[in-house]
Formats: C-alpha cells, sequence, structure tokens
C-alpha cells in the first residue's frame, strides 16, 4: 500500500510547539486520545486494517537534515536547542496507538506519555480521510482547481489575509499540495503584496517556501483544567505558555471552557502580552463583538490586536468577517476543509480530542472541552457537568 504519510512534519505547527511546552514543562504527565466520529460516517470493511497498515509504516519517520534546517530558520526563535535535539530523535511508536471497527463503527485511541503521543492527532486524522476515499472510490471532480483558484482571487480582492488549516480533513496529501500552490498563485503570498499568509502544515510550509502557522490548541488548556482545577485553568494555561515561549506565539485561544469565562482571565496583562485571540466555535460575530468590547474595557485599542476565527469558515463568511472587523480590529482567517476538501465529496466530519492526561502516580484525570457551540462538548457527562458547575456556566446540553 502506498505511504499516506511521507514526513515527520507533515502536521500541524501548533503540534509541534506544544510538544516543546509539554516536553519542557510536564514531562511525566501521560496522556488518553479519543476519535470521535461526529458525522457518524460508516467505515467501509477491512478499513481498520488499512489504517493500522499506514501507522505502522509511520515508525521509521525522522526528521531530515534539510527539515531541520527549515524549522531552524522559520521557527528558530520560539523553537529551543534541546527541541530539535528531541525531534531529531523522535520516531512514531505504533503501539500506542489503538484500533477496532465493528462493522462500520471506528474506534480508534492513543495512550502514552504526553510528550511522545501529543503528534499522533494531525497525521492520524489525515490518514483516515484520505484512506476512507479511496476505499470509497470517491474521486474529485474537475472543478476543483477553478473553484480554488477563484477562491484566491476573491480573498486577495477583498484584502482578506488567511491561511490554510486544512490537513486534518484534506481529501489528500496531492490535493492539499495542488491547492496549496493554487492559492498561492491567484492569492498570492503576503510577502508579494498578496493576502496568503501561510499554512499551518509545517511539510508543505518548507515544499512551498510558506510560513508555518499555528500556535496553541484546546488540548494545552484541557489538560491544564484536569491538573490544575477548571477555575484555574485559564489563566495557569496563558501563564505557562508565555513562559515557555517568552511572550512569543501570542495568539491566544479562546473557546475551550466558552469565551465568557476566557475573558475572566484575559486580564490587562494578558491581553497585552498576547497580540490577539482565536475564535473555533460559537457565532463569529458576537465572539468579535466580545473580544472588542473587553479590549476597549481594558482601555486596549483593538486595531493593534488581531481577532482570528478558525471555525467552518468558507469565503463567504470571511467576507462577512473582513467588513465587520475594519477599521475595529486587524484581522486573519485560518480557513480548513473548505480549501482542502472542497473537491465534490461530503468531507468527514471528525476529531481526535484529549480524553485523559495520566499523572506520574497513574491517577487518570479525565478532560472536558466545553466551546462555544451547544453540542459540540466533549468528555464524560458527569466531567462536563462538573465543570460547568465548577465555573458557574449557564447550564447547556451536552
Amino acid at each position: 500500500m502506498t505511504r499516506l504519510i511521507r514526513s515527520l512534519i507533515d502536521t500541524d505547527l501548533y503540534k509541534l510547539t506544544m510538544q516543546q511546552a509539554v516536553t519542557n514543562q510536564y514531562p511525566k504527565i501521560g496522556a488518553v486520545y479519543q476519535f470521535i466520529n461526529r458525522g457518524k460516517t460508516l467505515f467501509p470493511e477491512a478499513f481498520s486494517s488499512a489504517l493500522r497498515e499506514q501507522i505502522e509504516m509511520m515508525s521509521d519517520l525522522e526528521l531530515s537534515f534539510d527539515e531541520e534546517e527549515f524549522l531552524r530558520k522559520s521557527c528558530g526563535h520560539f523553537l529551543k536547542p534541546t527541541f530539535f535535539d528531541l525531534l531529531r530523535g523522535y520516531h512514531f511508536n505504533p503501539s500506542q496507538v489503538h484500533i477496532s471497527q465493528t462493522e462500520g463503527d471506528l474506534n480508534v485511541s492513543i495512550e502514552g506519555p504526553w510528550y511522545q503521543t501529543i503528534l499522533w492527532e494531525v497525521p492520524l486524522l489525515a490518514i483516515i480521510s484520505e484512506l476512507y476515499f479511496k476505499m470509497t472510490n470517491q474521486p474529485p471532480d474537475e472543478e476543483w482547481r477553478d473553484r480554488a483558484r477563484a477562491k484566491g482571487d476573491t480573498l486577495r480582492k477583498a484584502g482578506a489575509r488567511f491561511a490554510d488549516f486544512g490537513t486534518r480533513r484534506r481529501y489528500s496529501y496531492e490535493m492539499q499540495g495542488n491547492v496549496l500552490q493554487s492559492l498561492a498563485a491567484s492569492a498570492w503570498r503576503v510577502s508579494k503584496g498578496g493576502v496568503f499568509v501561510g499554512t499551518s502544515n509545517v511539510h508543505f510550509a518548507k515544499l512551498f517556501d510558506l510560513t508555518p502557522i499555528g500556535t496553541v490548541a484546546h488540548e494545552w488548556f484541557m489538560a491544564h483544567a484536569a491538573m490544575f482545577g477548571y477555575r484555574w485553568a485559564t489563566a495557569k494555561s496563558l501563564e505557562v505558555w508565555a513562559d515557555e515561549f517568552e511572550g512569543q506565539l501570542g495568539i491566544a485561544l479562546s473557546d475551550t471552557f466558552t469565551t465568557p469565562e476566557f475573558l475572566r482571565h484575559f486580564n490587562a496583562y494578558f491581553a497585552r502580552l498576547f497580540d490577539g485571540v482565536r475564535q473555533d466555535s460559537g457565532d463569529p460575530f458576537e465572539n468579535l463583538e466580545m473580544i472588542i468590547d473587553h479590549y476597549k474595557s481594558l482601555h486596549i485599542n483593538p486595531l493593534h490586536k488581531t481577532f482570528v476565527p478558525s471555525d467552518g469558515l468558507d469565503v463567504p463568511k470571511v467576507l462577512a468577517l473582513a467588513e465587520a472587523c475594519r477599521d475595529r480590529i486587524q484581522c486573519s482567517f485560518g480557513i480548513g476543509t473548505n480549501l482542502t476538501n472542497d473537491v465534490g465529496v461530503k468531507p468527514l466530519n471528525m476529531v481526535i480530542k484529549l480524553s485523559d492526561i495520566i499523572l506520574s502516580d497513574g491517577t487518570r484525570i479525565p478532560t472536558v472541552k466545553l466551546s462555544d457551540s451547544q453540542g459540540k462538548y466533549t468528555g464524560d457527562p458527569e466531567e462536563i457537568a462538573m465543570a460547568i458547575r465548577e465555573l458557574r456556566l449557564p447550564l447547556q446540553s451536552p
């Protein structure tokens, strides 16, 4: 079978930044991740066997000299020398991934040291997506390239800066590369006067001389809640992140335990220290108003900060949000599936989320994510209810 993951850095940048932070701050913590099939997709017969074969092939991936040089050049101002030593010796351990299939239902979990298992999520989701379309014989249509170019052209004319965030649900490795080339040609790189900021995918950033984009994901906040309690989680997450990266990588993620809860901790210190806020659930227009009002309440000019929506964006929504931001706050957009899997098939609706952290004494503590969207809570229902009580949030249906 053809290898679907061909590079150790065929992943999103925020997995590498978090891997460094976890290695330095919490080297003894273990982690458990669970695959969540939100779209209730039925997988074809023997899918689990094909997936296992792909996972086994990942064990011999290693950081090449050229890849290390690219990372040092593009990310060396925030990735530490010791982290490069770790990454140079890193190998995926397939025994950490557990797979089963009952008829069309696919079950996947990952367990092991957090600093190791943290790299599985993105390539594993990319494999599941590409393998599904291969095994169900769903080819792309003939108009995908025209659509990609038209999107880039429209965004450039509107002055809407954006980055590709589409690795996890891409149609295929080849398609993500093709789409990125089309966007670079039509939207133009920012360095050439365009609006294409770069890509979250480090491998493709190297391949096409793009800027790798990314900071932090929900699991960082989820793990801190499990380790330190929900009431302290947001402030502790921001504090440790800022300390690890000395104020760099300053786009804070707002919605792990709802944006209002985040803003309660996002005081004048953090609001000045961090460059902006990423929104990844809920109504982006309502979220935008909350963020702008919060900056103003702290006597901070929102025009000096950046708002980064990244939840289910398409071009019409980006254009509307760009207009809502105009002359009020800087904005940049993370567009995922609508770029890398708008090829005439129905993309998979799936995630892999941190489900537990394991303390050094073996104690397992469940993690949850609440988000700003009803129905997108993830985690054990009893733990979700406890988090809502602890944070004194309005009751919602998980």
